[in-house]
């Protein structure tokens, strides 16, 4: 598909303008969550579903997705100026973000034709909500050690076991599951399989998880006997590493096909250089101290360089050497960054620091802390910080594996 005239572009972005200038609600008169994890009430998930709905029935998301299976055909340009608009007026986030950022692309990529047809429309609209079934209990972060067993019946497959940190799970139509179809395969990853799970059947049940903010959005999800349909199998039995490993490219930005819109709020360093300009330490303006300034600066610059990489994962010539090393860094380094920036926040607000949501004396209604605590959830999800390191460290540089 070529590049759309300048001119077409130009007045795309002007219509794009006017209807996020007209349609985003600044203030809905309750806490919005800043990503999806966050999604802890109904008010919030009802506020947040019918957004993405109005979102998708405008035609600002799933643009460049094909048009048979529910998006526009358009060229992927129309999304990106529509996401930028989005950004632009502070629009609320795209809920669906297990579909619209991994299930859905996945199902473009690998998915049969009845799935395509069958599960991307209602994705995009919001009409489907979708979650993810990989880390248990017992297995966090060794993805490959996943125990959830699931037995072939006839046209189903019988799943019982247990997933933790299921985002949205208490509300999810779907998940994108990953489950041991054969133990006794020669090794762990060979006897996982891949599913696209119903969630609303008999044999599933979720409990919340109330975390340290006082939130939920997390759930533990138990599998009793619960039967999925067969046909819903991604790629062939004993194939669910390689998919669960294709997936994870999505999540980790290392393979981009997004419908559009933001999963999460992005922190804007230059917010908390207006907090750091009107706080005071001693008596004088925090800017004063050149260790505060020259820390701010730092902060600046780290999050100018994560932008302009950002741009350079774009074009291809500039990644031939190591095509998914800087998707793969920008997931680890952003993370890190947006965990280290709300922590900075915090520093320099005195004895206010102490006061959190609800609280009338906290900054900016106790937006720093709920940030900073939230933002450990990013630096776990699509694999810890921990084990990116390790990711990029062998597969991008070509390092020895450590012992």
């Amino acid at each position: 598909m070529s590049m759309p005239a300048a001119q077409e572009l130009a007045d795309f972005e002007a219509q794009c303008d006017a209807w996020f200038r007209e349609h985003t609600v600044a203030d809905p008169g309750f806490m919005l969550p800043l990503t999806f994890m966050e999604v802890s009430t109904d008010q919030q998930f009802d506020f947040l579903q019918k957004w993405q709905n109005k979102v998708y029935e405008a035609g600002y998301i799933g643009m460049s997705w094909p048009a048979e299976y529910g998006g526009r055909g358009m060229h992927p340009e129309f999304q990106r100026i529509a996401t930028r608009i989005m950004k632009k007026y502070d629009s609320p986030i795209m809920l669906n973000a297990i579909g619209n950022g991994w299930a859905g692309p996945l199902i473009l990529d690998i998915g049969t034709e009845e799935q395509k047809k069958r599960y991307i429309k209602p994705m995009l609209a919001a009409e489907e909500i979708w979650c993810q079934g990989f880390s248990e209990p017992e297995n966090g972060s060794d993805l490959g050690n996943a125990q959830t067993r699931a037995v072939r019946d006839g046209d189903e497959y019988v799943v019982n076991g247990s997933k933790i940190w299921t985002s949205l799970g208490d509300r999810a139509h779907m998940m994108i599951l990953l489950a041991r179809t054969n133990p006794d395969a020669p090794n762990k990853y060979a006897g996982l399989s891949f599913f696209l799970s119903p969630m609303r059947i008999p044999g599933i049940e979720t409990r919340r998880i109330k975390k340290l903010t006082g939130e939920y959005g997390f759930v533990q999800t138990f599998f009793d006997n619960a039967r999925i349909p067969a046909k819903d199998i991604m790629g062939e039995e004993g194939q669910g590493w390689l998919v669960a490993m294709k997936t994870l490219e999505y999540e980790r930005g290392a393979k981009v096909n997004l419908a559009g819109g933001s999963f999460a709020k992005e922190m804007d360093v230059m917010e908390i250089l207006d907090l750091a300009r009107s706080a005071q330490r001693g008596g004088k303006p925090l800017l004063d101290d050149p260790v505060m300034r020259d820390k701010l600066v730092e902060f600046l610059i780290d999050a100018q360089a994560l932008n302009l990489n950002n741009a350079r994962r774009r074009m291809a010539p500039l990644n031939q050497d190591r095509p998914m090393g800087l998707s793969l860094i920008n997931k680890l380094a952003r993370t890190e960054l947006v965990r280290e920036l709300t922590q900075f926040a915090l520093q320099f607000q005195g004895t206010k620091a102490g006061y959190y949501v609800g609280d009338e004396n906290a900054v900016d209604g106790g937006f720093w802390h709920r940030s900073y605590l939230n933002s450990f959830s990013a630096t776990i999800g699509g694999g810890t910080s921990e084990i990116q390191r390790n990711i990029i460290g062998e597969h991008v540089l070509g390092l020895p594996k450590t012992k």
